[in-house]
């Protein structure tokens, strides 16, 4: 899937959500709006009600024949057989999980606010890079900040495709898309949206 597939435009990244079918409604709409690929992220401690989570979202992506990955989860990758995971800081490396899901495998990689990160994740055979939170997110309060500068130094350094992470709105993701970044990722602003398959087409938009 790897070589035919274009990291570009609108990644959806679903919230945490207890209910499943509320989820699959609302990632079926971020779909049909036009995201191109989604990453199933929970933080609920019952794996089991993931592994079940997951399953069905990786069933609703091949049915849109676009890639499912799996947040910080390489064993619940491999299980069920989606097409990557996202590496955070503390995950394992890139290398290494490289030789687990093998070549065809989505490997994406947390670099936060820092370059440096970026080159060592695109040198081990990384997919993709993700840089932020951009802007202040209820996702992580904490999070470092990336700036809309740092974009574009990594966008001029780096060969592999850069995905700009947290608290990207409609309001301000015009000005992240213009340092020539290739993706935005989204939860809040996409998931809590009243009318979320218009709200992913706007932003899928923004990319031509």
């Amino acid at each position: 899937m790897r070589d035919s597939f274009i990291i570009k435009g609108l990644y959806a990244i679903t919230p945490d959500m207890a209910d499943l079918k509320t989820l699959i409604q609302k990632t079926q709409l971020a779909i049909e709006g036009g995201a191109f690929m989604v990453q199933y992220r929970s933080k609920i401690h019952d794996r089991d009600a993931k592994m079940q989570q997951c399953a069905a979202i990786l069933r609703l992506c091949r049915q849109y024949k676009i890639p499912c990955i799996v947040n910080d989860d390489v064993d619940m990758c491999r299980i069920l057989e989606a097409d990557g995971v996202h590496l955070g800081e503390k995950d394992d490396n890139i290398a290494d999980v490289r030789r687990i899901l093998g070549e065809d495998a989505i490997i994406g990689s947390s670099c936060y606010d820092q370059l440096n990160r970026a080159k060592q994740a695109q040198n081990e055979g990384a997919s993709y890079v993700a840089f932020g939170a951009m802007f202040e997110t209820l996702t992580k309060p904490n999070a470092p900040r990336a700036t809309l500068e740092l974009l574009r130094e990594v966008k001029s350094q780096i060969q592999i495709p850069v995905v700009a992470i947290g608290g990207i709105t409609m309001n301000n993701a015009h000005d992240v898309i213009e340092t020539g970044i290739d993706a935005i990722a989204v939860i809040n602003s996409l998931f809590e949206a009243k009318t979320i398959k218009e709200t992913a087409e706007t932003f899928s938009k923004m990319f031509h």
